[in-house]
Parts: C-alpha cells; structure tokens; sequence
C-alpha cells in the first residue's frame, strides 16, 4: 500500500476545520521557512503554537517544547523536522489523538503518514501548508 494525500476538496475541508495549529521545529529566524510560512498562517487567522525547546515565544506565541505540553487542543500538527523524526512525531499524535497532521514540503516517511493514517489521522505529506491554503482558499 502507498501514501497518496487528500483531494483538494479533503484538503479544503481540512483547512475550514481548523483553527489551532501546533508547529514542531518552529524557528524564531524570520529568514527560515518555518517562521515564514507559520507567521503567514497567522496572518490569515489560524493560531499558531510553537512546538520548539528552549525556546520561551515565536510569533508572540509561548512556545511548547513537546505536543504533550500544550495545555488545550490544536487542531493541525504541522511538521518542520526531518524525516527521521517524523515516526516519533505521529506516534506523539497517535498518543494525543489528534486528528491531523501535515508533513511539510520536502519531508517524506511514507511508513509513517501511513501508520498515521490507519490510526484515523487526516495526513498530508510533502506539500507547503501555506502554498496549498493560497492555492486552495484564496482562489
């Protein structure tokens, strides 16, 4: 079996539903994309959680140095690590049950976004969370 991602009206769905949007590996440099495509998001509504230790704000957001941390519930795991991280990430979603993930642009575990999926999480793997929300809802 292979990983193939949502539909583009799975996809719009997805972006309509959520609000809060954990982001693991969120840097505090304007110049990273992390940071670009999080203050973005922002900049359309979406709230924006920092998943990064040893680091106290991004955005002018606390930031939280694990998912488990994060006192209320987000909505959409965004994932800015590499792809070896990314089997201990779904499994910390999986453990939360959360609903959603989204594998950043340029990452890909296929074993993972597939234990993601048969654990009930929406998963999108290799694509830019930003350039598919301008794409899709600013058509």
């Amino acid at each position: 079996m292979s990983f193939a991602n949502p539909d583009d009206a799975s996809l719009r769905a997805l972006l309509d539903r959520v609000r809060t949007i954990a982001v693991i590996g969120l840097s505090p440099q304007p110049a990273r994309p992390s940071y670009r495509v999080a203050q973005a998001m922002q900049r359309y509504g979406y709230r924006i959680v920092p998943v990064r230790p040893l680091v106290d704000e991004v955005l002018g957001e606390k930031a939280y140095a694990s998912l488990a941390d994060i006192p209320f519930a987000v909505d959409l795991v965004d994932v800015f690590r590499a792809a070896e991280h990314v089997p201990a990430i779904v499994e910390q979603c999986l453990a939360l049950h959360l609903s959603a993930i989204w594998i950043q642009e340029g990452i890909i575990h296929e074993d993972a976004a597939l234990r993601a999926q048969a654990g009930d999480m929406n998963v999108v793997m290799d694509r830019c969370l930003l350039k598919e929300y301008v794409r899709l809802k600013t058509e």
